[in-house]
């Protein structure tokens, strides 16, 4: 398998003003991607806009965001996925969520709980069939598209789409739609075991899930977690043993990558959640802690 490292950049640690210098720092020290993931109400970069900068700054790095896909307009969204890709040459990941589970984020994204789920088993079909430059009929339960082309079409035939979560119906979900699976937040017995339950899922309908696209996006500390950060990350997490999926220190960090390569996984966002000695200093740390992990 080819191993791929990316790291996750997020606005609590890097400002507007460095964003440029930093994605061209990781880049120049070898990461095969930089990633944004989105919350609609965390103070954090919205993807599309500041991958678009990312974009114009560096000229091998791969642009990854993991985005909430519902409350999303389908059409705009394909024309917008598409325009940066082709901005950026094809250098273009995706990974699209439901959202946080919490009421300030279903309020931000106008959307109720339970119609989250059935707005991705609609939007990501519509999705692949607006980037293949036919005209698409649609008569869903949410949209209706007559003969309706979206343009530009993407630089990469195709512009993959994976999918993220660890409940049984994310689960099901990306073995019958997903290009491939990241979830985050969960240790490498049960990530294992879920991939599992994905690729079964494929096999259910004739489908098969390239081995190599599945992935991890691992919030890591080099120091013990401080309470304000330790109380974000267990309301998003609700009953988890943060010690369980949050890596604190390089040296672990390291042997969680190994087991997770073990357990069958090649793609990785790795996301620092502090750093005390900024932002370049933890790439290089980073660096040359791991990226001898990855393979050509």
């Amino acid at each position: 398998m080819k191993i791929r490292i990316g790291v996750g950049v997020g606005s609590a640690m890097v400002s507007e003003n460095d964003l440029a210098s930093v994605v061209r720092h990781i880049e120049g020290r070898g990461f095969d991607s930089m990633w944004v993931a989105e919350s609609l109400t965390d103070d954090t970069f919205e993807p599309l806009t500041a991958l678009a900068l990312c974009a114009g700054v560096t000229s091998t790095l791969k642009l990854g965001t993991t985005f909430v896909l519902p409350g999303r307009n389908p059409a705009r969204l394909a024309g917008e996925l598409a325009t940066l890709d082709q901005l950026s040459q094809g250098r273009l990941l995706l990974t699209a969520v439901l959202g946080l589970p919490d009421p300030s984020e279903l309020a931000a994204q106008g959307v109720a709980a339970a119609d989250r789920g059935p707005i991705m088993d609609e939007v990501v079909p519509l999705l692949r069939r607006f980037w293949s430059g036919s005209p698409v009929d649609h008569d869903g339960e949410r949209y209706h598209y007559e003969g309706l082309c979206v343009g530009p079409l993407p630089h990469q035939n195709p512009l993959e789409l994976w999918l993220g979560g660890m409940a049984p119906s994310a689960l099901e979900r990306a073995g019958l739609i997903s290009d491939g699976w990241m979830p985050s937040g969960c240790t490498i017995v049960d990530a294992a075991a879920a991939k599992a339950t994905v690729e079964a899922a494929a096999a259910a309908v004739g489908r098969t899930i390239d081995r190599e696209h599945f992935g991890l996006s691992i919030a890591y500390s080099r120091r013990p977690l401080d309470g304000p950060t330790a109380e974000r990350l267990q309301r998003r997490r609700p009953g988890i043993d943060l010690s369980s999926v949050v890596p604190i220190g390089l040296g672990s960090l390291r042997t969680t990558l190994e087991e997770a390569i073990g357990a069958g996984f090649s793609k990785f966002v790795l996301r620092p959640l502090t750093s005390a000695t900024g932002w370049r200093a933890e790439v290089d740390a980073l660096a040359a802690a791991v990226k001898d992990l990855q393979t050509s």
